[in-house]
C-alpha cells in the first residue's frame, strides 16, 4: 500500500480550502452586485440628466461589468435607449426595472426592483413616464396583461425590444 507524503497532503488540502474560500468570496461579490440600489432624491438620469425622483413611472438601473458602477435612469425608455446601444451592450452586467404590479405608478418604490431581463414590458399604453411614453415593466406576464386591459399597449419580452420598437 502506498503512503501519501504529508507535505503533499497538506498542499492539496490547502489548495482545496483556498478554492472554496475564493468561490465563496466570488459568490458573495456577485450577490452584492445583483441588488438594485435606492434612487436618492438628487439622483440624475444617466442619459438625460433629469432628476429621477421628480417623475412618475418605472425607473431603471444598470451595473457596469468593468467598474461595478451603477447608472440610474428616469424611465425605462431612457434605460433601453442606453442599454441597446452597441457600445453599451457588452459593458452591462446587471439591469433592473420596477415591477409596476407591486408599486404605485406616481412614486415607484425601490424595494420592487426586478431583473429587467426576466421582466415583461408594455409599450404604447396611456400611462406616462418622465419622458412621455414609457415601457411599463412587470415581473410576470399576467400582471402585464391586466395593465394592457386597463391602459392599452402591446406586450414584449426583454429580448423583443429593439431600437426600432422604441
Amino acid at each position: 500500500m502506498r503512503r501519501l507524503h504529508p507535505l503533499r497532503t497538506l498542499s492539496v488540502a490547502l489548495l482545496l480550502v483556498l478554492g472554496v474560500a475564493c468561490s465563496e468570496q466570488e459568490s458573495s461579490e456577485k450577490a452584492m452586485v445583483r441588488q438594485a440600489v435606492a434612487i436618492e432624491q438628487a439622483d440624475e438620469c444617466h442619459l438625460c440628466g433629469m432628476i429621477i425622483s421628480n417623475y412618475p413611472g418605472p425607473k431603471g438601473e444598470t451595473y457596469n461589468k468593468s467598474s461595478n458602477s451603477v447608472s440610474k435612469f428616469c424611465s425605462t425608455r431612457d434605460l433601453f435607449s442606453f442599454v441597446l446601444q452597441p457600445e453599451n451592450i457588452r459593458q452591462i452586467k446587471e439591469i433592473y426595472v420596477h415591477d409596476m404590479s407591486k408599486t404605485p405608478w406616481q412614486r415607484p418604490e425601490d424595494e420592487y426592483f426586478i431583473d429587467a431581463r426576466e421582466a415583461w414590458y408594455v409599450i404604447g399604453s396611456e400611462q406616462k413616464g418622465s419622458m412621455g411614453k414609457t415601457l411599463a415593466s412587470f415581473g410576470n406576464q399576467a400582471d402585464a396583461e391586466v395593465f394592457i386591459n386597463e391602459f392599452g399597449g402591446k406586450l414584449y419580452s426583454f429580448g423583443e425590444i429593439t431600437i426600432d420598437v422604441l
